[in-house]
Formats: structure tokens, sequence, C-alpha cells
């Protein structure tokens, strides 16, 4: 399976691994992250993932395999309708937007296309200086799928998000110029600084950070601040009768550090 899984020091690692063509994207990537999203969500010892591409292909991941000439032909509206649901039933990018758990993109190369979205899904994202993301579909007469283009607009505004949907690429250091990135780093420090940025999460009260990475994707989708702000109030109430919250502070007052357990 070209989807690769590592669990180290309470960090789920995925690797999206074809290194013969860049890590293009196929129907096993859907498959291998359905499976293991599915068993770092049952193991209370992952607190947290990070998504990264094999190096050795020089790339995040290129996309789509456009020598297929079966991608992005759909054959007839009536087979594209039929395999929609099934389209739903494994899509990564609600897997990933639904996942109760920090997810941190390392962005090590091109993400191109459908790898390039699959990064507008993830909470944080740490980028290397050979780090580029392009959005081509616009050019082969489609256009980002799966929400693609709102996705990105969430993350720096329609202007930006418009400005890639047509085409024109985003190097790293741009892309942490305008926030899409929150970390850059030299490329041969792009995992060690993941694992800083994943060690610091797994430190933290691990239904805490859950209620945060909710209240932040969810409040997304709430049309006005009041509601959100009295979602918040139960996320709070609900945190606030935590064994964690009680040993948070008690560790502050004790002058130590807290050991959580995630109840």
């Amino acid at each position: 399976m070209p989807v690769l899984y590592e669990k180290k020091n309470n960090v789920g690692w995925i690797t999206l691994s074809r290194p013969g063509a860049r890590n293009a994207w196929g129907q096993d990537y859907y498959d291998g992250l359905a499976q293991y999203f599915d068993e770092m969500e049952e193991d209370d010892e992952v607190r947290c993932v990070v998504i990264t591409g094999d190096d050795s292909a020089g790339a995040f991941s290129a996309g789509a395999n456009l020598k297929d000439p079966n991608t992005h032909n759909t054959g007839s509206p009536s087979k594209f309708l039929r395999g929609l649901s099934k389209k739903r039933e494994v899509s990564p990018f609600d897997m990933f937007n639904d996942f109760p758990k920090p997810i941190i993109a390392a962005v090590n190369g091109y993400a191109i296309g459908i790898g390039c979205i699959i990064t507008f899904c993830c909470d944080l994202i740490v980028a290397s200086e050979k780090a580029e993301w392009r959005l081509p579909q616009i050019g082969l007469g489609i256009i980002p799928a799966y929400g693609g283009s709102a996705r990105l607009a969430r993350w720096v505004g329609k202007g930006l998000a418009t400005r890639l949907a047509m085409g024109f690429p985003l190097p790293g250091e741009e892309a942490y110029r305008i926030g899409l990135a929150q970390w850059l780093t030299p490329h041969d420090e792009l995992i060690a600084k993941a694992e800083e940025v994943a060690a610091h999460i797994v430190k933290l009260p691990p239904l805490s950070v859950r209620m945060v990475k909710e209240s932040i994707t969810h409040s997304l989708d709430v049309p006005n601040l009041k509601d959100a702000s009295l979602a918040d109030l139960y996320r709070f109430g609900m945190l606030e009768l935590t064994e964690d919250t009680q040993e948070a502070h008690n560790a502050w007052r004790e002058k130590r550090t807290p050991e959580f357990k995630g109840e």
C-alpha cells in the first residue's frame, strides 16, 4: 500500500509514498487513509497526526495521475452520479475535517491538484522552502473539486484563493507570508520542525485539544458569532468537569508539570 503509517511519541505519521510517480494520487490513497485514520481515531495513544510525502519522490504529492486515460473521465453523467455516494463515504477531505485530533501537513515539495487540496483540510501546515502549491485544474478544463477553492479561501481569503485557482503557483515562502503555512523551514529541517510542533500538541490536555479543533472547524460553518460563542460555552463547561482540567490547575498552583490522561 502506498500510504505508510508509523506511530511514534504519541504522534501518528502518515506518508504518501509513490516515489516513481512523485506520490501521485490514486484510489489506493483513499483506501489507505481511511484505514489508518480509523485506526488512529480509536487509538488514545495517538494525540496528533502528521501527514507528509515520501521525500525520495521530490514532492508532497503531484496530484492526479494524468498518464491514466481514465483520470478526470467519468464516462457518463449516470455513472458519475451513481459513484457519488461511494466517493462521499471514503472522501479524505471530509475525513480530515471531521477527525477529532489535530492534523499537521508537513509539505516537503510540490503539492499539486488533489495533493494541494488535501493540505487545506489539515489544521496546521509546516512548509519546506522547497514547497509549492498549485491548482492546475482550470487549465485542464475543470475546477478544483471537493471544495478546494472554498477551503483555501477560508485560509487566505477570496482574492488569494482565486489567484491559486486560476493556475498561478504559490511557493512556500509566500504561503508562509500569507498565512497558509504557519511555519517555514529549510528543507532538511522540515521533519524536525513537524516533530517539534506535534510534541507541543501531545503535551496538552487531549480533550481540550479536541474541543479547540472542533470549535474552530465548526464555527466556520456557523452564520453568526453569537451562536458560535454559545457553542463554545457548552464546550468550556464540559471541559471544566474533566480530570485533566483539575490536574492542570493543581499543577499550576503546585508549580509542577501536569500529567494528562484524556479524562
